[in-house]
């Protein structure tokens, strides 16, 4: 399971915790997320599951494995993600101007930082049939900023272990330079190359517990297994720039609106 800060009681991180981060890509900070948020974004996210506010993914959509090959199919519309989560209630606004999480974004990526709208914002869902494998990838894939500095924030709604199909990650794969022949044409890391494979027995799960946050570099590789559990798991997920790391013009990152988050009084 992968090490954590217990006993969150300040809204900045320790000296520890940011050396942490830098170091491994990633963070698990407990009960973070206060429970009464938690438990109105949970209310949120099974209303909007429940009556399919789009806009929504389904998991026959992303095409991976165990899920559905099409919509049309016996578990076509089990949904995987509930897009722009930002404007699916206020619980989520106050989640993401929540001091707990703004003084911490604010020293990782400095003041006035920026979310865009366009990746993630989302609430990830995992149902106990037709969820499917995430194999191991970067965020960054995707995504056009003038540079590779993002950062991801993924709370827990729920119990997130590896039964449920909790994210594993691989400790400071956010610091390394990979070679085309290391991934899939679908840029996902190939586990038949043997420094890959190396790799991908260093990492760790992500093991998380209602409330807990999970901060993580776009660069870092992380996957997830499917769900075999007989209940879903929700995630609420949202990235988040630095103030001088703008989208690409006219690329899918600059698509929508960003958000400014002032730390700054």
């Amino acid at each position: 399971m992968a090490s954590s800060s217990q006993s969150v009681t300040n809204d900045r991180l320790t000296s520890e915790e940011f050396a942490k981060f830098e170091q491994d890509g990633y963070l698990i900070l407990r009960n973070l997320c206060p429970e009464s948020l938690r438990q109105e974004m949970l209310a949120t996210t099974k209303d909007g599951l429940s009556r399919v506010v789009e806009p929504v993914e389904y998991e026959a959509d992303v095409e991976y494995p165990g899920s559905p090959p099409s919509r049309n199919v016996m578990g076509g519309e089990t949904v995987r993600r509930l897009k722009q989560a930002h404007s699916r209630g206020m619980c989520f606004t106050d989640l993401i101007n929540h001091p707990a999480l703004v003084g911490r974004l604010a020293q990782l990526l400095g003041p006035d930082y920026v979310m865009p709208l366009a990746h993630h914002n989302c609430v990830m869902t995992k149902q106990p049939e037709f969820s499917s494998d995430t194999l191991w990838h970067q965020d960054i894939r995707f995504w056009s900023f003038e540079r590779k500095e993002l950062i991801s924030v993924w709370v827990a709604l729920g119990e997130e272990n590896l039964d449920n199909g909790c994210l594993k990650v691989i400790p400071g794969t956010h610091r390394m330079e990979f070679k085309p022949d290391q991934l899939d044409e679908r840029i996902f890391l190939r586990p038949d190359v043997p420094e890959n494979q190396e790799l991908i027995d260093t990492s760790v799960a992500a093991e998380l517990h209602p409330g807990d946050v999970l901060f993580f570099h776009c660069r870092t590789f992380h996957a997830a297994t499917r769900n075999y559990t007989n209940q879903p798991k929700f995630s609420a997920v949202f990235t988040f720039r630095p103030a001088d790391n703008p989208p690409v013009r006219d690329s899918r990152s600059a698509a929508l609106p960003e958000l400014i988050v002032h730390t700054r009084q």
